[in-house]
């Protein structure tokens, strides 16, 4: 089956097999790999893009089911030149250390920032809930969101976030 889709702003057009997850699409026929498979029953959350603007699991969509869609993945978000705010608080604020579930848990929270530009630590919270990570606990992916949040409004982060980190 042809399918149409725009991915990472540029216009695709391949033919897939009708019952092809999105996640295997991406990361098979694109080579998009920093979609991750992880639990491939939409708990973990590392299979995170962005559909359309909002965060979807790529591993319960068939890619027949984004015909005409707009997918932005880990690859569309910034550039090693030019991180995106959000790659740049996670950095900053050692907010991952595999880096398994990150391109998820960042495309999460551009999700939730787009709603929400100065979100509470409890709604961070709230909008990973999706998202799961075994290596960090949480508390620096929330930093991270939070440094993120203002570099977006064009404000520093707030000193406290260093002055958590020990900086």
């Amino acid at each position: 089956m042809n399918v149409t889709l725009t991915v990472n702003g540029t216009l695709l057009s391949h033919d897939v097999e009708p019952r092809l997850l999105l996640v295997h699409f991406l990361r098979e026929h694109l080579a998009l790999t920093g979609t991750h498979v992880g639990c491939e029953s939409s708990f973990c959350g590392a299979c995170t893009v962005l559909m359309n603007g909002k965060a979807v699991k790529s591993c319960t969509i068939l890619t027949v089911q984004a015909i005409g869609s707009t997918i932005t993945t880990i690859e569309g978000v910034g550039s090693t030149e030019t991180l995106h705010p959000l790659q740049e608080g996670f950095r900053e604020m050692h907010g991952l250390q595999c880096g398994y579930c990150t391109p998820g848990m960042i495309l999460s929270a551009i999700d939730l920032l787009q709603e929400n530009k100065n979100p509470s630590e409890a709604e961070i919270r709230a909008s990973l809930e999706g998202n799961l990570c075994r290596c960090t606990g949480y508390h620096n992916i929330v930093r991270a969101i939070q440094y993120g949040a203002a570099k977006l409004q064009g404000l520093p982060p707030p000193a406290s976030l260093f002055e958590e980190a020990g900086r």
